[in-house]
């Protein structure tokens, strides 16, 4: 597809000269700095981006640094109030990450820019919609996706299952056949906690709800202990570690060496995957996370990322540009292809047509949830009381008094004043 420039007289578009590209500086390129998060996108994707936004804007040198997700709300708040050792122009930040950044201060409105330039009337809600705070737009929605289970045909047809599993029990009797010897039925770490919150939601249950103005912790809830329990009955299904999450060692490595026949995972992971392991090329499968009935698909959190750019940055109208072209057609399109993301976009559903993973997304999707719509929630998940909690029913604990603490820790940090 041929790069849909942005050229426009408009004030969202002033930084840029001509149609689409940068004056090139008399002192030489400028260096810009974008963060983007371990496996949002994909090595060829990030080569390919980098190389066609340098040729087209010869007056800036891109440098995408890839960061971790444990531990980067201290990065990007250290960014944000100007302490930190690296400094960036643009960063990904996840959707529900956005107003916890807003609230603490640093970051630069784009409203204007996402009106005139970018198309915001048509963005994805679930993105746009956390990425605004009292009518200010700060986060530029990127992409969306949700979590499927990724499979391993050869290791399903071994087993004699010829078709994925459509409900809670088929899904247990299938994982059951596949967990031998040293063959896993399914890769699931014991502190995949948005897995989980599936589960919770299936049940009828809340990770927490708000009551008279102020929000509690909610697992300690039977309904949300039933969702525990699921987890445990399918994590015992194979050897994913107790006391780590999905990232610790990352599941798709562990997937790639060929013994695992299932991870929960958004379809991106694919990509990964074959990177690993290339002989794996032609052998995943993917089928919607199973419901508790086979007329309903489980409940998934539906997430994604926005990106922001930093109110200290003193390049940002050289950030402004590599955002444009981040949500230009061309890239959104690339992107959702090779991800099996879904796009930022309403008008762009189109481009992952025929997609096998985002096919297996869109039923999930269409009744996705959000974690609590609280502007405390990303302390939640910074502080991540349910991580432990998980580890100590898997490990023998006593539910219901390890629910009970986790959510104890979740009312506190949602009530108290900064």
């Amino acid at each position: 597809m041929r790069f849909l420039a942005v050229c426009t007289a408009l004030a969202a578009a002033a930084a840029l000269t001509g149609c689409g590209q940068l004056a090139d500086s008399a002192e030489g390129p400028e260096k810009v700095t974008l963060w983007l998060m371990k496996g949002s996108a994909s090595e060829d994707f990030i080569a390919a981006f980098t190389a066609d936004f340098e040729r087209r804007n010869p007056g800036i040198d891109l440098d995408v640094r890839i960061q971790e997700w444990t531990g980067i709300g201290d990065k990007v708040n250290a960014v944000l109030d100007g302490t930190g050792r690296d400094g960036a122009d643009v960063i990904e930040v996840g959707n529900t990450q956005v107003a916890q950044y807003v609230e603490a201060g640093g970051l630069s409105e784009l409203t204007l820019e996402g009106l005139r330039a970018w198309g915001s009337k048509d963005w994805l809600k679930g993105l746009s919609d956390p990425g605004s705070v009292n009518g200010a737009q700060y986060g530029v929605p990127w992409y969306a996706a949700n979590r499927v289970v990724i499979y391993n045909k050869e290791l399903f047809a071994g087993a004699g299952i010829k078709n994925p599993p459509r409900n809670r029990q088929e899904w247990i009797q299938a994982t059951r056949k596949l967990d031998k010897g040293d063959q896993q039925g399914i890769y699931l770490a014991g502190q995949n906690w948005y897995v989980l919150a599936g589960f919770v939601w299936d049940e009828g249950g809340e990770l927490a709800v708000e009551t008279g103005g102020q929000w509690v912790g909610a697992l300690d809830d039977e309904k949300a202990l039933a969702g525990m329990e699921f987890y445990k009955q399918l994590q015992a299904l194979g050897d994913g570690p107790k006391e780590a999450d999905e990232e610790t060692p990352s599941q798709a490595d562990v997937f790639a060496r060929g013994q695992v026949a299932q991870i929960i995972a958004p379809p991106g992971q694919a990509a990964q995957i074959e990177a690993a392991n290339p002989a794996l090329k032609g052998k995943l499968g993917f089928f919607p996370i199973p419901g508790k009935t086979s007329d309903k698909v489980g409940s998934v959190f539906t997430g994604g990322s926005d990106l922001i750019i930093p109110e200290k940055t003193k390049k940002r109208r050289e950030a402004v540009a590599v955002i444009t072209a981040l949500v230009s057609e061309q890239w959104q399109t690339e992107l959702a292809r090779t991800m099996s993301y879904v796009p930022n976009k309403t008008t762009l559903a189109h481009v992952v047509e025929g997609n096998e993973g985002a096919t297996a997304m869109a039923p999930g999707a269409a009744q996705g949830r959000a974690t609590p719509n609280s502007a405390r929630w990303a302390e939640v998940e910074a502080k991540n009381p349910i991580k432990p909690y998980m580890t100590a029913v898997l490990t023998g604990q006593d539910p219901k008094r390890a629910a009970g603490a986790a959510s104890e820790t979740i009312s506190k940090v949602l009530s108290s004043d900064r």
